[in-house]
């Protein structure tokens, strides 16, 4: 056996008949000839003498590579006598080595491929078509191993570890160049679900840039976006049309700019009072849910006009009264000239309303991006929001001093009080307020009340899912994000939010203390189910939205409080915090009235408005020494933005009555003495 290859020409080597690969893939064998033509047999042959036949030896190991200079021999590129390099064996292992030549070759790792390619182009100075060339590869596969070469780190050593597939890194390679946005990518979805889904990834990469076809692109316009450095990425396929803008912030900057000054430019020519820039195609809901659209007004027609739509009229009866006619043949000529008549008609009455200058000087107009890139305005204007007056201590002081007296008038009480009935309309800040107040008592019930809450969250996943479009009438965020809030830098403090805290403190939380989510998953899962239906009840209740009366969504929310039979005065009384203090004196001595009639309000007609209101919370509370039947009434008393429902049954006049101020009347009699006996 010879230690060292020897030189053999191709023409006395021969496959071994022990070789034990039979078959071998035309386009690998395509491939092994165009790299044995560019650079020759770089590994040697390992082979076993002929019997008998002295100069000439069989090939045991490396049958392709023979093949391939044969190929190349038989093409004219190496002469007959091509040398080959061949380490001569002993014959009896020849079915062995060849075994462990086909089994023991590993293939190159993708990473070691495209990492060898960059090497190949970095160092002898081909191009990729030359490469691919001398590989007998597509100059496509070339240039996308190339790009695999240029991946981010993470992305890069997830592949040559294996955690990722090749068509998992080819997803973050042609979708974008920017490594720091393919790491980005990868670390938010690499503990997902989504971490081997081509497609979400190739989504996610994407939203980090718009499409040039993008409407807010089309308003920039190329080259101010690349006078802006903007930066672009295009694979092999992508031209100018369906390239993609990498630095969006720069879009966004460009087109709010252009916006704002085509806005500047309409409102100073068509006099709105204000015109909004919206970056889209559409005008949010929430922009617009609470304003009321303007409408214009058509011009009256002139008597020229008026003259023509009666002359269109009279020919059009003519045409159809001359078809009735049993010898009538219709003619293509009548049919187009009834359309164009009738084009003309609708022309003529039913020209767009037009804004008047007044109705201009008093409207909100949006400004928005048309799909041609183009500002327009969008096609509804709506009238500005009206500012909500806050009843608080400047417009009390205003009305009524802390002495009872207007601008300082002395009158008396009585004077001020001549119609006891009339009660001004409580404030916006107060409504929501209540609002949420309201919202609180239900969401503690909801979350104490499991299996309530799995029957609520599916109706409302439910609904949601039925419907087209809307949806603003279920108070509900159901993806267990808080809801916004209503009343802003608002602590109630009362029992319900203290019983929210609590509850919120109770929850079983050892589940989050696992770093994996799947070990999370596990660990939820095991929690006893007194735990888990907690979570459930919190994740519910903590979407419900705070939805003052007659607004879409209070009908269901005073269902639910319904069904699960919330007595309001045992978990809310009215206290001066979050009531009294924002009443004026006049709604709140009505409030006494109602409780103890004209002989308790008297008894507090001359108290300054700050001890009025905490004499209101002591006698709402109960903490006062008045008749029974007196606190009776007050400790059931709830005003009707509290009510999960309407008034008790024999209240609606006196309710309808006291709706302007937000307070319900007191019970009836009956109503009046269970609360009496309750008291007892």
């Amino acid at each position: 056996m010879s230690q060292l290859p020897i030189a053999v020409p191709a023409s006395r080597l021969m496959i071994d008949p022990k070789n034990v690969r039979k078959k071998r893939s035309p386009a690998f064998q395509a491939q092994m000839k165009a790299s044995v033509a560019a650079k020759g047999v770089i590994q040697n042959l390992v082979g076993r003498p002929v019997p008998r036949k002295k100069g000439w030896y069989y090939v045991s190991a490396g049958g392709s590579r023979l093949d391939a200079v044969n190929a190349n021999i038989a093409d004219g590129v190496f002469d007959a006598d091509y040398p080959v390099p061949l380490l001569v064996r002993d014959g009896k292992d020849a079915s062995e080595t060849s075994l462990i030549e086909n089994i023991m070759r590993a293939d190159l790792s993708p990473t070691e491929e495209c990492r060898g390619y960059q090497d190949v182009i970095r160092i002898e100075g081909v191009t990729p078509a030359e490469l691919a060339k001398r590989l007998h590869r597509t100059e496509r596969y070339v240039k996308g191993r190339l790009r695999l070469a240029d991946l981010a780190d993470p992305v890069f050593d997830a592949l040559e570890a294996g955690e990722i597939s090749i068509e998992v890194a080819e997803a973050y390679a042609y979708s974008t160049g920017d490594v720091e946005r393919q790491a980005a990518v990868f670390e938010l979805l690499r503990r997902g679900s989504g971490r081997d889904n081509v497609n979400e990834i190739r989504r996610q990469i994407a939203s980090y840039s718009y499409p040039a076809s993008d409407p807010r692109c089309r308003l920039v316009g190329r080259d101010a976006y690349i006078a802006a450095d903007g930066r672009f990425d295009s694979d092999l396929y992508t031209d100018a049309e369906n390239e993609r803008w990498l630095d969006t912030h720069i879009v966004d900057r460009l087109a709010e700019e252009a916006l704002l000054k085509t806005a500047g430019e309409i409102q100073a020519r068509e006099g709105y009072a204000e015109v909004r820039t919206v970056s889209s195609t559409i005008v949010p809901y929430m922009e617009t849910y609470a304003l009321d659209t303007v409408e214009g007004e058509r011009e009256p027609l002139t008597s020229g006009q008026q003259q023509r739509l009666e002359a269109i009229a009279s020919e059009i009866e003519d045409i159809e009264t001359a078809s009735e006619d049993p010898g009538y043949e219709p003619e293509d000529d009548d049919e187009t000239r009834i359309a164009e008549l009738q084009a003309e008609y609708q022309a003529i009455a039913g020209r767009p309303a037009v804004l008047g200058e007044a109705q201009r000087a008093n409207a909100r107009a949006y400004l928005i991006i048309g799909a041609d890139g183009q500002p327009r305005l969008h096609h509804e204007v709506f009238a500005l929001p009206q500012p909500i007056a806050e009843s608080d201590d400047a417009s009390d002081e205003s009305d009524i001093d802390d002495a009872g007296n207007a601008d300082g008038a002395a009158v008396s009480v009585d004077a001020a009080m001549d119609d006891p009935t009339e009660q001004p309309a409580m404030s916006q800040v107060q409504i929501d307020r209540l609002a949420t107040m309201k919202t609180e008592l239900l969401a503690v019930h909801v979350a104490s009340d499991p299996a309530f809450a799995l029957d609520l969250g599916t109706f409302v996943m439910a609904e949601r899912a039925t419907r087209a479009f809307g949806g603003g009438d279920i108070p509900s965020e159901l993806r267990a994000e808080p809801a916004p809030a209503r009343a802003r830098d608002f602590e109630s403090g009362t029992a319900a939010a203290a019983e929210w805290t609590k509850f919120d403190t109770a929850l079983d939380r050892s589940w989050l203390d696992h770093p994996a989510i799947e070990d999370r998953y596990d660990a939820f899962c095991a929690l006893p189910d007194e735990a888990r239906a907690a979570w459930l009840g919190w994740c519910v209740a903590r979407t419900l939205h705070a939805v003052p009366v007659s607004e879409a969504g209070s009908g269901l929310i005073d269902r639910l409080g319904q069904k699960l039979a919330i007595d309001v005065a045992a978990w809310w009384r009215p206290t001066a915090r979050n009531f009294f203090d924002k009443l004026n004196m006049r709604p709140t001595l009505a409030l006494f009235e109602e409780i103890g009639g004209p002989e308790l309000r008297a008894r507090y007609g001359a108290s300054k408005k700050h001890d009025l209101a905490a004499s209101a919370e002591r006698l709402f509370a109960g903490d006062t020494i008045v008749e029974a039947d007196i606190k009776a009434r007050a400790i059931a008393w709830i005003p009707d933005a509290m009510r999960f429902g309407p008034p008790p049954v024999g209240c609606e006049d006196a309710a309808d009555e006291d709706r302007d101020h937000g307070g319900s009347r007191a019970p009836a009699d009956d109503a009046g003495d269970r609360a009496l006996d309750e008291a007892a």
